[in-house]
Order: C-alpha cells, then structure tokens, then sequence
C-alpha cells in the first residue's frame, strides 16, 4: 500500500515516498470543496484501488467509474462529486504504476532509450538545408489571375508560404470550410513505454495547436517497433506505447481510427492530426505587429533533463555534471520534462482566441531561436523579435553550461519534444493571458520577449534572464 496525498491547485494525486511523477492532476475541487486530504492506492492485478475517507473504489475505466464499498452516504457523495468533476476528462485520473521492466518480465536494466542512436537536433535535417529542400513544394503562381490569387479571403500566396511552418491549411472549395493537417513522429526519449506513447501523440497534436486549432477531428498513429527488439520485449512496450498514444488522443477529445505498423531498427512513434476548421477555428501566424510581446507556455530544457537522467547509468557522462547537480536534482528534472512533454498545448491554443493573438509556432526540434526564427520569417509587417528571458527546468541550465557547446540551450538552439506554444499577444494582452492558463491548468507561462520594428529575425539577447521553474521547490510537489 502506497500513501499518497492531493496536493496543490489543481490537485496532484502524487507517490510521497518516491521521486515518482504525479500519477494524476486532478481538478481544483478535488481538493478544495471536498477537502480530501490522505489517498492511498493498492492494486488488484493491473487494477488500481482508490481509497480515500472511509472507503475504496476500484477504478474500472475512462470515463470513471468506480465501485464504493464501505462508504458512509456523506462519503459516497463526496465521491459521487469526484466522479461528475472528472467526467469531462477521462484522462484526468489516469492511475498507473510507474513502468518498472522487471514487472513485465523484462531485464530489470531495459531501457527504451536505447533503441535509437539519435535524438534531439541530432535526428533533424540542419533548418537551412531543410529550408532549401522546402523551396520546390512553394506554390507556383505564374500566370495566375488576380481571382485565382484568393480563396475564402485568404491570398494564396499567405498559403503557399506555409511550405516548412507548423502545418497545412488546404481550402476545401466548400462553405469557407479548410483542411488542417500536420504530421510528426520522433524516436524514444523517455524509457517509460507509456509515457512516450503520450509524448508522441501531444507533439504531433501541438502543431495544430500552434495554429489556433482545438479540435482534432482524426488522427493517425505511426509506429515502427525495432527489429532489436525481443519479442517479449516488442509484446510489452508496444501496447503500452498504443495505450498511451490512444489517452492522450482521447484527452484532446479525438480518436486515433488507424495508421501504419512497420519494423525497423530504432523505434519510431508518431501520426498524422487532421481537422476540418472555419476561418475564425485558425489563426494565420503572420500578423505580429511592433508592440507585441512574446509568450511561452511551457518552459525549456527537456533535452536536458532527458539526456542527463540517461547519464546516471554512464558514468563517465555523469563524471561531468555531478558537480552542478545531484541525482535527486536529475531524476526530478526528468519527471518534470516527461510531465511537460505529455502535456497538451490545447487550452494554450483555445486562450489564443480570447486574448487576441497575432499568431504562433510551437517550441520543439529547431529549439526556441530556431522555431522564432522561423515565425518572424513569414510576418506581413517588417517586424523582428527580441527575446530576453529563458524560462528553464529547474537546475537544467547548470547541467547545460557544465557541458560546454553541447546543448547551446541559453543560445536558443537545444530542441524541444512537445514543447511549448511561442505566442505573439498583445502588450495589454499578455499578462491576462499568462494568468488565465495558470487558473485554468496550474502551470505557468512567460513573457520572454518582445516584438520591434526590424527585418523578420529573432535573436536572444547576449545575457538573457535565466528563470528557474519552479522559483521554488515545493514539499510533496512536481512544479
């Protein structure tokens, strides 16, 4: 029996005893109306057993159902509240046992990470070769007439320049209506089978996100399970990898309805996100104007984290950071980026509407610079962006400075999985902006830069403001 305790707000149903990620975010009311204070957690087989004020519940499925046993009335309300909380959000009491291989049967020192020689920038075509590559899929518009030049409102040529950005807006001749689709798979970068399953399918969902866009109307899942694998192994991790990829599509309120299964020699995990959206469901990321302000939503630093948590079974890499950063540090950090990593950028994008948002890109292989580059490109307005300050996983930039020009993280170039939304919002805008999601989620976002008259560049300033996140650390919390 593990005790664990619902923390913070939101609620964080969290493993005390261990440097286990929470194994749930609950809602605000979880903890506060019902003031439920101690939780434990068994289980019966590979299913969990919630108990909390004088009785249990078996935890059954998504949407949640349970069955209460030993409750009093007042009890059984409180939890039939929890069970009408949650309802809207299947995904938001995911219990799980931390993956352990050797509970699958697995030798205790298997690690998916290692079924992949590449990661991070390593695995990216450099972004001015792919710049370059991109060239020939431009639209070509020679000859065409000045009707053909618009469609929905919308000039074509702001279309056809989308070639290398987040992801595709093709019209659909019908009702204004257009097709929105994008796709991405990356390689194992957590050794948590589930997890990265979850990581994948919030990466390849982030990039509609990074449009605007809410709702994800299908999905696709790519798979390629790796020929150096065991079959035990392949038995064991590609379902989970399944499993995780399915809860986070179904978080995002989509279904996955197929894709392709393939071998290969490094495991590969991704899909293909597709919607049909109005004009006013997207947003066009190319009306920044001189006066904006830069936000981001989560911070930087994964690569890091990941890297340095693999470095606590090589010694001569851990030889190098021990110094700056204990394993405590290390293994936080890492629960953190996964915590991170899973999480979607979906009410980040639906806040884009609210507060008036003059586009965005989401952070990910190229690192922030990369990605700012990228969106200061394709502005209408000769703007430039300026960035000054560097929200960071706590500890990660002393790992990073301790490891020389290996990650170039303050300079902006250290990729990102699944990271963050870089949004341009209006001055008056932003500080609502960063308030409102850290109400609706728990989480923070930043103010990092700012939008000035220039030539479509971004750059980071020589000395930029670190800020460690969390500022704090917290008794019994992950943020």
């Amino acid at each position: 029996r593990r005790e664990l305790c619902l923390v913070g707000s939101p609620g964080i149903l969290e493993d005390q005893r261990s440097s286990y990620p929470p194994i749930a975010r609950c809602p605000p009311r979880l903890d506060s109306d019902l003031e439920i204070q101690r939780v434990s957690l068994t289980w019966t087989g590979d299913t969990p057993v919630l108990a909390f004020d004088g009785f249990s519940a078996q935890m059954m499925s998504a949407p949640l159902m349970a069955e209460a046993r030993g409750a009093t009335p007042a009890a059984r309300d409180a939890f039939a509240a929890v069970q009408l909380e949650l309802a809207g959000a299947p995904a938001a009491l995911a219990l799980r046992r931390p993956f352990d291989p050797a509970a699958h049967s697995l030798d205790p020192s298997f690690r998916l990470t290692r079924f992949s020689d590449l990661k991070g920038r390593g695995c990216k075509v450099p972004q001015e070769v792919l710049s370059r590559l991109l060239e020939g899929l431009s639209t070509d518009e020679a000859g065409a007439t000045d009707q053909e030049h618009h469609l929905f409102h919308v000039p074509m040529n702001r279309l056809g320049k989308w070639i290398g950005m987040d992801a595709s807006i093709t019209p659909l001749g019908a009702g204004g209506l257009s097709l929105v689709q994008t796709t991405d798979f990356i390689y194992p970068l957590v050794d948590d089978p589930y997890m990265m399953g979850k990581i994948a399918c919030a990466n390849v969902l982030s990039d509609l996100y990074a449009l605007g866009v809410t709702e994800c109307d299908n999905m696709l899942m790519l798979l390629a399970v790796s020929t150096k694998m065991t079959e035990r192994e392949r038995d064991v991790v590609t379902p989970l990898i399944m499993r995780g990829f399915k809860d986070s599509a179904m978080e995002a309120g989509t279904t996955v309805s197929g894709g392709q299964t393939v071998v290969n020699p490094w495991c590969t995990i991704g899909g293909v996100a597709t919607t049909v959206a109005q004009p006013n469901e997207y947003i066009i990321p190319d009306n920044a104007v001189v006066g904006d302000v830069l936000v981001l939503t989560k911070p930087l630093g994964t690569q890091v984290a990941v890297n340095a948590h693999q470095w606590l079974d090589i010694p001569e890499r851990w030889n190098r950071i021990k110094l700056v950063v204990s394993e405590e540090d290390v293994r936080k950090a890492y629960q953190r980026s996964m915590d991170s990593m899973a999480r979607l950028n979906r009410v980040a994008a639906r806040l884009m509407h609210k507060y008036n948002a003059h586009g965005a890109t989401d952070v990910t292989g190229f690192g922030l610079l990369g990605h700012a580059q990228t969106l200061a490109k394709h502005q209408k307005n000769e703007v430039s962006f300026v960035i000054h300050n560097l929200p960071v996983i706590s500890k990660m930039a002393a790992v990073a400075k301790a490891c020389g020009n290996m990650f170039q993280l303050l300079q902006g170039h250290s990729a990102e999985t699944s990271g963050g939304l870089l949004i341009c919002l209006p001055r008056e805008q932003a500080a609502a902006y960063c308030k409102d999601i850290e109400k609706q989620e728990g989480y923070q976002a930043w103010i990092i830069g700012i939008v000035e008259k220039g030539m479509r560049t971004a750059r980071i300033i020589d000395k930029p403001r670190v800020i460690e996140v969390p500022a704090k650390e917290k008794e019994g919390e992950l943020w």
